[in-house]
């Protein structure tokens, strides 16, 4: 049998989610929601769970928070097709509630072999609950923008756009830490010819170059 391709495996991945029943939220969802996006842009954004928008069209990121989203990743050139864009539970949590830890878990392998099979080279998280994934006991106040290199890629944390809708505070440091990417793609760069991938950095003064240097790269670095 000949080895699946990277979109194969995702197209299997999206139906074994449309018909999943490994947790409760299975229960009320109109649509599950497995993702979307490009596999060949590198760059992969986990968000926390669908919310009604979503889980009416089977789509993530569609309602005012995607809205807000396609704004940020428009402040750096990029639209929402050029990345990939999935949550850490693909159906809807009742009334927008957090997700649950059981829930979380029945997602897991989903998640996990979506990375495999787009094995982007930056993992932006949005929100509390895809940052404990990759930055175990972290706050989001006291981290978000600052990227973690580990594993070949940069992990970013960013609060979730949501979170900005709610707060022009949190809304202003959301389009501050999108303009982080070039920078951070440039120094991923680096230690991916460096093959400094046996050590995490997560001091960004170290990790970035200086912002103004680094935008003059094309974003094509992702």
């Amino acid at each position: 049998m000949a080895e699946q391709t990277p979109e194969q495996v995702l197209e299997d991945i999206g139906a074994e989610v449309r018909r999943c029943s490994a947790c409760r939220l299975c229960e009320k969802r109109t649509k599950a929601v497995p993702g979307e996006g490009a596999l060949k842009s590198g760059i992969m954004l986990i968000g926390e769970g669908p919310g009604f928008n979503e889980d009416q069209q089977g789509r993530p990121f569609v309602g005012p928070a995607g809205k807000l989203l396609e704004e940020m990743l428009a402040a750096v050139g990029l639209h929402r097709e050029q990345v990939f864009i999935t949550n850490v539970v693909k159906c809807r949590p009742p009334g927008n509630r957090d997700p649950q830890p059981d829930e979380i878990a029945a997602c897991n392998e989903y998640l996990d072999r979506q990375l495999a099979a787009i094995d982007p080279r930056i993992v932006i998280t949005l929100g509390r609950f895809s940052l404990a994934r990759f930055f175990s006991g972290a706050k989001i106040s006291a981290v978000h923008g600052e990227p973690k290199f580990a594993d070949g890629r940069a992990y970013v944390p960013f609060y979730h756009p949501a979170a900005g809708l709610r707060s022009p505070a949190i809304k202003q440091m959301l389009f501050e830490d999108i303009q982080k990417l070039p920078a951070i793609a440039k120094r991923l760069k680096e230690l991916q010819a460096q093959g400094h991938f046996d050590r995490q950095e997560a001091d960004s003064a170290d990790a970035a170059p200086d912002t103004e240097e680094a935008n003059t790269d094309q974003l094509s670095l992702f």
